[in-house]
C-alpha cells in the first residue's frame, strides 16, 4: 500500500488514464445502443426492424425494455462477484479479462442483428452485462489511489467521464448506423454502414482497451485477500443497503433516482421519435448534447458548487429538481424548444452523479471502501433492471407515460432524502488515507 503523499500520486498518475478510458468505454458501449436499439424493436417503418409479422407495436415496446433490462440485470448479480474476485486476484486481472467478456458481447450482439436473431441479442447483453459489472472495480481503483478529501474531485471526473462517452456513445451508434448520410457537408457515410456497424466498432475499442490495462495499469490492490466467492452477495448488498449505518437513509434515495434517470434513458427516444419526428441520426445528435452539459456541469459546477455546499446540501436540492427539469423537457413543442431546457436536467444530473457517489464513499470507513462501492453499484443495477422492464408496459398506455413515470420517481427521491437524511447523526470520513483495500 503507498506509504507517502508522492507515491499515491505516481500510482493515481499512471492508473487514472486507463481507469477512465475503461469507464468511459462501458458508457460508450451503453450509449451507442440508445439510438440503436429503438429502430430494431420499436420502429416498425425502420428497414432495421427485426421483429417479425404480426407483432404490434405494443409487443415491440415491451420487448424493448426486456432487452434494455438484461444487461443491468446481470450487472447486478455480477458486479460483487467481480469486486470479490477482484479483492483476491487483484483489480488489474478482473478489468482485462472483463474487459474481454465485453468485446465478445458486443460481436454477439452484431451478429444478432444482421441474422435478425433475437435470442442472441439477449445473451449478448446478459454477456455484456456480466463483465460490465467492472466499473465496480474501476471505481475501487480510483478509491484505492485517492483521499476523502479530494473525492469530489475525483468521482466528479469520473461523472465527467460518463458525460463524454454519453455524448460520444449515442452519437458515434447513430452516424455508424446510417448509411449515405452527408456529414456535415464533408462526406458521405459509407453505403455499408448499418446497425451492427456501431458494435464491431465498439468491439475493436474493448480489445484495445485490454491492451492498454495490461501494458499500462499498476495493480492498486496490494493486500490481496483469500477470500470465498459468494454468488448470492448481491442479495445481501441490497439487504445492507437498507441496514448499513449511515448509508441505509442515504440508498434508498440514489435507488429512486437511477429508477427515475432509466425511464428516462430507455424510452426517451422512443418519445422523440413519435412526438418530435427524430430519426436514429437526430436522436444521436440529442443525447451527444445532453452529454455535453453534463460534462460540462462536471468539470465547471460541480468543482465551484463543491467549495460552497457540502455533498449533502447539493443533493438535497439536486434529486427533485433533476426530475423537475425532466417535466419541463416533456413541455418542449419543437427541437429549439427542447434544447433549451434540456441544459437544465444536464445540470442537476451532473452534480447528483457526483455528489452521490462523494457521499457514499465519505460514509464509510477505510476499510470497507470496496464493499460499501460494491453495495452502491448493486443499488444502481437493480435500480436500472428493473424500471426497464415497467418502462415496457408503462409505454403501451403511451409514449409519454415513462418519462412522467421517471421525472416523478426523481422528485419523490429528492423528498425521501430531504426527510431521512440528518447530517448530525451522520459521521464523514474526510481526512482518511486511501486504501488498497476492496
Amino acid at each position: 500500500m503507498p506509504k507517502t503523499k508522492a507515491e499515491v500520486n505516481k500510482k493515481a498518475n499512471r492508473a487514472l488514464p486507463v481507469v477512465f478510458f475503461t469507464i468511459f468505454l462501458d458508457v460508450l458501449g451503453i450509449g451507442i445502443l440508445i439510438p440503436v436499439i429503438p429502430l430494431l424493436l420499436a420502429a416498425p417503418m425502420s428497414p432495421e426492424y427485426l421483429l417479425p409479422a404480426g407483432w404490434s407495436f405494443t409487443q415491440g415496446l415491451i420487448l424493448l425494455g426486456w432487452l434494455t433490462a438484461i444487461y443491468p440485470l446481470m450487472q447486478f448479480f455480477a458486479t460483487p462477484i467481480l469486486g470479490q474476485l477482484s479483492d483476491r486476484y487483484g483489480r488489474k486481472r478482473v478489468l482485462a479479462i472483463s474487459l474481454v467478456g465485453t468485446a465478445l458481447g458486443y460481436v454477439l450482439f452484431a451478429i444478432g442483428i444482421i441474422t435478425k436473431n433475437i435470442p442472441l441479442l439477449f445473451a449478448a447483453r446478459a454477456l455484456d452485462g456480466i463483465t460490465g459489472g467492472n466499473i465496480s472495480v474501476a471505481q475501487a481503483v480510483v478509491s484505492d489511489i485517492t483521499a476523502p478529501k479530494d473525492r469530489t474531485k475525483r468521482f466528479g471526473m469520473i461523472g465527467a467521464t460518463f458525460g463524454i462517452g454519453f455524448v460520444l456513445g449515442p452519437y458515434i451508434g447513430a452516424k455508424l448506423a446510417s448509411p449515405n448520410v452527408n456529414f456535415y457537408g464533408l462526406f458521405d457515410t459509407p453505403s455499408w454502414f448499418a446497425a451492427a456497424t456501431p458494435f464491431w466498432f465498439a468491439a475493436i475499442l474493448s480489445a484495445i482497451n485490454v491492451v492498454l490495462v495490461l501494458a499500462f495499469l499498476p495493480e492498486t490492490n496490494l493486500v490481496l485477500k483469500r477470500v470465498k466467492i459468494k454468488l448470492t452477495q448481491s442479495i445481501a448488498n441490497i439487504t445492507k443497503a437498507v441496514t448499513y449505518p449511515g448509508l441505509r437513509v442515504i440508498f434508498p434515495s440514489t435507488f429512486l433516482y437511477f429508477a427515475g434517470f432509466t425511464f428516462f434513458t430507455t424510452f426517451f427516444q422512443v418519445f422523440l421519435i413519435n412526438k418530435l419526428g427524430f430519426n436514429q441520426s437526430n436522436i444521436g445528435d440529442y443525447f451527444a448534447y445532453v452529454g455535453i452539459w453534463i460534462a460540462i456541469a462536471q468539470v465547471t459546477v460541480t468543482p465551484f458548487v463543491a467549495k460552497r455546499l457540502k455533498n449533502y446540501q447539493v443533493i438535497r436540492f439536486s434529486l427533485a429538481a433533476t426530475g423537475a427539469a425532466l417535466l419541463t423537457m416533456l413541455f418542449a413543442g419543437n427541437t429549439k424548444e427542447l434544447l433549451l431546457f434540456t441544459p437544465l436536467f444536464a445540470v442537476f444530473n451532473g452534480l447528483t452523479m457526483a455528489n452521490v457517489l462523494s457521499l457514499v464513499s465519505k460514509s464509510a470507513g477505510k476499510e470497507v471502501q470496496g464493499e460499501v462501492l460494491g453495495i452502491n453499484a448493486s443499488v444502481q443495477a437493480l435500480a436500472q433492471a428493473i424500471p426497464a422492464v415497467i418502462s415496457g408496459y408503462v409505454a403501451t398506455m403511451g409514449v409519454s407515460v415513462p418519462v412522467i413515470t421517471g421525472a416523478g420517481i426523481m422528485i419523490i427521491s429528492g423528498v425521501v432524502f430531504w426527510v431521512l437524511y440528518r447530517p448530525s447523526q451522520q459521521v464523514l470520513h474526510e481526512d482518511a488515507e486511501p486504501t488498497a483495500s476492496y
